[in-house]
């Protein structure tokens, strides 16, 4: 039957033939193009990029969140003074760096992780990390009203889970959970339970006549657990802990010590730090149980409180000349509202340890960075220091 086929026929079925044989071949490299550039994209972003950054937390390391929620905007002189040259001021409660944009700098984040509520904070940059920190941000949900809008732990949280969302939607689930498993997740929160709750002057007397601190920090533990545990059914694994600091020392507490408690003078408000310290004791317990408890996680305790006391304790040492007053003096006075002492800014913001009538100075932000970092021994850090954590 074969014979029967004409010469031009057999040509014709050639033809097709070999067109099929190009077409198959043709279909086989472009898939394979397509599978081969994926494949080398997610490794040259496994190899190329550092692990992505989120923050959760308050003032200490809000990048300017509270400039989008609250009409007190951060964003003015003569905060940000100090801001490396070119970048515009974001809001920061500092004169120039957080301890945040200190360690991404130290572990090789591209530029500082933005906050989520700036509308650029889009695209690639998601992919290598979002801050979600709020100036008068707290565990508790009213904790920080009497200033007004503000972003507290489990808005923040629902936040990041957009953020997840997004990223599951861009790079699928596999490589949403590939990248988050390995992130660095910091959670800085609970001074302003203190500050701007249970201690708060006047408006808080009913509450402690009611509430015990323990009774207050049992709350704070319990509440926090449910949301430290909610970041980890989430897909964060990498989680920085930090304690709250000696909240009776700053330089506020120290003012109303010595103008409305009528103590006599400026030393350190010991009743916030006992409750800090319960608080603290608390925490590290939870932070073991956690670790215990949640399959893979890599929890870090870092220890805030020691860290500012042995500065403060040995702030000459450090080439500090003050560690009681802010070098931006604005002070908050219930007898006096916002309090202007002279001057208004100190001429060289790296001679003292606090900043304003709260925060630390970029100066002191360098030192606790590096003991975050690269602290040996679990003296700040437990069980492992935070470059440890990073790169583990």
């Amino acid at each position: 039957m074969n014979r029967c086929i004409s010469s031009s026929s057999y040509a014709h079925h050639a033809r097709l033939l070999l067109m099929n044989v190009f077409l198959v071949l043709a279909v086989f490299t472009m898939s394979y193009s397509c599978t081969s550039s994926v494949t080398t994209l997610q490794e040259s972003n496994d190899m190329d990029q550092p692990p992505a950054i989120f923050v959760l937390g308050d003032s200490l390391v809000d990048p300017g969140n509270i400039n989008y929620v609250n009409p007190l905007k951060n964003n003015n002189f003569p905060y940000g003074i100090d801001f490396p040259t070119g970048k515009r001021f974001t809001g920061r409660f500092c004169n120039g760096r957080t301890v945040i944009d200190i360690i991404g700098e130290e572990l090789g984040v591209k530029d500082y992780i933005p906050p989520y509520l700036d509308p650029t904070t889009v695209g690639d940059v998601v992919l290598r990390g979002v801050n979600y920190a709020s100036g008068g941000a707290g565990i508790f949900n009213d904790t920080g009203a009497v200033f007004g809008n503000r972003i507290n732990m489990d808005a923040q949280i629902d936040y990041y889970a957009n953020t997840r969302n997004y990223i599951i939607s861009n790079i699928g689930s596999g490589g949403s959970k590939k990248l988050l498993n390995k992130a660095l997740f910091f959670v800085i929160v609970g001074a302003n339970e203190f500050i701007d709750n249970y201690f708060t002057p006047f408006f808080s007397i009913p509450e402690q006549k009611l509430v015990s601190p323990e009774m207050f920090v049992d709350s704070m533990i319990s509440k926090f657990r449910l949301q430290l545990t909610r970041l980890y059914e989430m897909d964060a694994r990498k989680i920085v802990v930090a304690n709250v600091g000696p909240v009776g020392c700053i330089p506020t507490e120290r003012t109303l010590n010595y103008r409305w408690y009528a103590i006599g003078d400026d030393s350190c408000r010991s009743v916030m730090n006992n409750a800090a310290m319960l608080f603290n004791k608390k925490l590290k317990s939870l932070i073991m149980e956690l670790n215990s408890n949640l399959v893979g996680s890599k929890f870090v305790y870092g220890d805030s409180y020691n860290m500012l006391s042995h500065i403060t304790t040995n702030y000459k040492s450090y080439g500090f000349e003050n560690y009681k007053c802010g070098c931006y003096n604005v002070l908050l006075d219930p007898t006096q509202g916002l309090h202007y002492p002279e001057p208004l800014v100190c001429e060289d913001r790296s001679k003292y340890v606090f900043w304003d009538f709260a925060h630390p100075s970029e100066a002191t932000n360098l030192i606790l960075a590096k003991m975050f970092l690269d602290d040996h021994g679990s003296r700040y850090t437990y069980p492992m220091n935070v470059r440890q954590l990073y790169y583990s």
